[in-house]
């Protein structure tokens, strides 16, 4: 008998892997942008209040940016046409709402500066079934309702992860850029004082020169 249970329970949870296997990529999008002046991009909430939720970085920020780059713009536009969240002067966030209502919304990127940026953008949009819902679907039980929650938070982690990868990959392109740099400007720099060294040589010389011709006269 313990056996049975014991074999019940782990058929259980494999069907709930496969669940989550199943839903876990829905109204999933992780993407990269480059931003000249605005870009935009569309996503389809089906229900009000499901959660959106994401992160974005710009991979150029270290290398190309100076101190008085204005930042990205981001803004999330709902389908009535009103913003429903914005960051201003970033170079990567994390952001979540709760959607005011189903439709497309939209996610835009405004650059001021108006120099190519590439940033690395990843949303996703979360639904969690709700009593409501069990109420108009009489096939959905708090199983479903809990492993929702579960899927929901593995997807919190997996966009953390996601987030600290781009940030990462940034810094490695930063590093990788600022050795090129040491390595030209070293270079650069042997090539200027062997320069100044020829250079002096040859004045010395022809000062020289001119003082044994004028020791002559």
């Amino acid at each position: 008998m313990e056996t049975r249970k014991r074999f019940e329970c782990a058929k259980l949870y494999v069907a709930c892997g496969f669940m989550l296997c199943l839903i876990g990529h829905r109204n999933v999008a992780a993407l990269s942008i480059t931003v000249t002046d605005v870009e935009c991009v569309s996503e389809l909430v089906l229900y009000e209040g499901d959660t959106i939720s994401g992160n974005f970085v710009a991979i150029d920020h270290d290398i190309f940016w100076s101190h008085d780059h204005p930042g990205l713009e981001f803004t999330v536009t709902s389908p009535g046409g009103s913003t429903v969240f914005s960051l201003k002067g970033t170079s990567g966030d994390k952001f979540e709402l709760k959607a005011p209502q189903g439709g497309i919304y939209k996610f835009c990127f405004r650059n001021p500066a108006q120099t190519p940026e590439t940033v690395s953008f990843y949303i996703h949009v979360g639904h969690i079934p709700t009593e409501h819902d069990l109420a108009q679907d009489e096939h959905m039980d708090p199983l479903n309702i809990k492993i929702a929650e579960l899927r929901e938070a593995l997807e919190s982690i997996r966009a953390e992860q996601k987030y600290l990868k781009a940030r990462d990959a940034r810094h490695r392109y930063t590093n990788q850029s600022t050795k090129k740099r040491v390595i030209y400007f070293t270079l650069a720099e042997y090539i200027v004082f062997a320069g100044a060294s020829a250079l002096q040589v040859v004045y010395i010389r022809n000062l020289f020169s001119k003082t044994v011709g004028y020791n002559r006269v």
